[in-house]
């Protein structure tokens, strides 16, 4: 497996990806995370291509899942107030959105998301109350629940997850 910068001409199976994610989250408890509105929108996907941020992870040549990944200082608005706990440390981070696979082997999602901590040594990122397999995932990567974040999107409050090098 391998991650890269996502391109136009993956958009399409980028498309195919969260629709199936949609589809799997709804049928195994966790209809409110992305169904009702449908999210990821396909705007946003072209927004991630075009600013260098949307990756996606290729598996013996095909697109097997897709993800957007940024890094830097206080780099996402929503985790600027966390509440029922608190981040670890006010240092640069990396953050990961929109990650979902399209379970054509297992292991895609961890291999996406520690190739986002290599990169940065400090990562955020957050799921739906209800999105237990994520939850899960994040555990087993040692990620730490620091406490609760709201997003702009909708009205469901998220776990907010760190990990750092030093943790």
């Amino acid at each position: 497996m391998r991650i890269r910068r996502a391109r136009g001409e993956d958009l399409p199976r980028i498309l195919e990806i969260y629709a199936r994610a949609r589809a799997f989250m709804a049928a195994h408890g966790n209809p409110l995370q992305w169904g009702p509105t449908s999210w990821p929108p396909e705007e946003l996907v072209r927004e991630d291509l075009r600013t260098g941020r949307g990756y996606v992870c290729e598996d013996d040549g095909r697109v097997a899942a897709a993800f957007f990944f940024d890094q830097g200082p206080d780099i996402e608005p929503t985790y600027r107030a966390i509440e029922q706990g608190s981040w670890l440390d006010g240092s640069p981070y990396g953050v990961v959105h929109r990650i979902a696979t399209s379970a054509s082997r297992r292991g895609v999602g961890a291999f996406c998301l520690e190739w986002a901590f290599a990169q940065c040594g400090h990562m955020r990122i957050d799921t739906h109350p209800d999105n237990v397999p994520m939850q899960n995932l994040l555990a087993k990567l040692g990620f730490e629940r620091r406490g609760i974040i709201h997003v702009q999107e909708d009205p469901y409050p998220r776990f907010a997850y760190e990990k750092t090098r030093g943790a």
